[in-house]
């Protein structure tokens, strides 16, 4: 027997006006927790929200700074948190996952509150979880999703815009990923319904994008803002859920994997969708998109995306230490062809002298 769950949600600058109508149905009482600059964000939003109403928040209570098992078990033993029905998880990836983590090994239902667009941790049933010192501990794979994501759109446009432009990097790699991954795959309905709605990070990002980052810049709310927004944390979060982890993979984020190992990715504090972005133009040459590839190209040059090494501070003397990497995980195991190091090579060597070609047209 298969069940299926999918997550609600709100979008618009009065999105907390339903957390009442909705999370009562639910429970009384609901402990905050979220990062310490979201909590700032959202905080008088929710209490004002709440106010006048029968639901009480037990209190506002910061994650740590770190997604870890020390921090949740912090936060268990506060009792204002053992005292809630309800977790509200509030602010970006690692805030929201260890409040899922700590509602999920409490038995209790949770909602989430992203406070900026870069990921789609608001929207599924993953927990990733780290060691105190920030390195990888282990994929918490929860039961249960989340019952409803409350996007407040004005809290979105106010954040970094840095975390919006990188989120959508990192979400357009949806739609190529799960495509080429599940090529030649009998799709069961759930998988393939995944892979189909992975179409939505796609056009939609192409289409509004530029105009997204420049109001997310300007810290307008916009119809552009609001529907990139969910690109990055609904569409890509219903892909996640749906399809296996196989079908949520594939050479763009080999790429990325592989340019950890380059030391002046970090140094340079290159985010994770960044990297991602350029690996969607090595995904795009070594699977012969040519048109898709210049399209796209396009595009990362509108959206001042890295489409070559220099943009990452890298040299091509650093690429077979990259290559190395990036095909020691599983990101490419269940490709419908083999991924070399030579395919990833040339179509670095390809993206070079491509970007020679059209900048040498723009300056002609």
């Amino acid at each position: 027997m298969k069940t299926q769950f999918f997550p609600g949600y709100t979008i618009g600058p009065s999105a907390y006006d339903n957390i009442v109508k909705i999370c009562s149905m639910y429970g009384k009482k609901a402990a905050v927790i979220g990062g310490e600059q979201a909590l700032k964000a959202a905080t008088n939003k929710i209490k004002k929200a709440v106010e006048g109403t029968s639901f009480v928040i037990t209190g506002f209570f910061p994650y740590g700074g770190e997604a870890s098992i020390e921090n949740i078990e912090r936060l268990k033993a506060i009792t204002e948190v053992q005292e809630a029905d309800i977790i509200f998880a509030v602010g970006g990836g690692k805030a929201i996952d260890a409040a899922k983590v700590l509602a999920q090994r409490t038995n209790r239902v949770y909602f989430t509150f992203p406070t900026i667009a870069s990921t789609c941790a608001a929207c599924t049933s993953l927990g990733i979880l780290y060691h105190p010192d920030g390195s990888l501990r282990e994929y918490s794979f929860l039961p249960e999703i989340p019952t409803h994501i409350f996007i407040d759109s004005e809290i979105i446009a106010n954040a970094p815009s840095k975390y919006f432009w990188a989120g959508i990097g990192d979400s357009m790699a949806k739609y190529f990923e799960s495509s080429i991954s599940s090529r030649g795959d009998e799709l069961s309905h759930t998988q393939g319904m995944g892979v189909n709605i992975a179409a939505m990070c796609n056009e939609p990002f192409v289409k509004y994008g530029v105009k997204a980052l420049k109001d997310c810049e300007n810290n307008q709310v916009t119809h552009e803002l609001e529907e990139i927004t969910l690109g990055i944390i609904i569409s890509t979060g219903f892909v996640s859920n749906l399809v296996n982890i196989d079908l949520n993979t594939g050479l763009a984020h080999a790429v990325y994997n592989g340019f950890t190992v380059i030391p002046q990715i970090e140094k340079y504090g290159h985010l994770h969708g960044e990297v991602v972005s350029y690996g969607i133009l090595i995904l795009l040459i070594v699977d012969k998109q040519q048109e898709e590839f210049r399209r796209i190209f396009k595009f990362n040059k509108d959206m001042g995306f890295p489409t070559k090494l220099a943009d990452l501070h890298c040299t091509i003397g650093a690429v077979d230490k990259m290559i190395e990497k990036s095909l020691k995980g599983i990101d490419v195991r269940h490709y419908p062809y083999k991924v070399t190091p030579s395919m990833i090579k040339e179509a670095v060597e390809f993206l070079e002298s491509y970007n020679e070609a059209f900048d040498g047209n723009l300056s002609a």
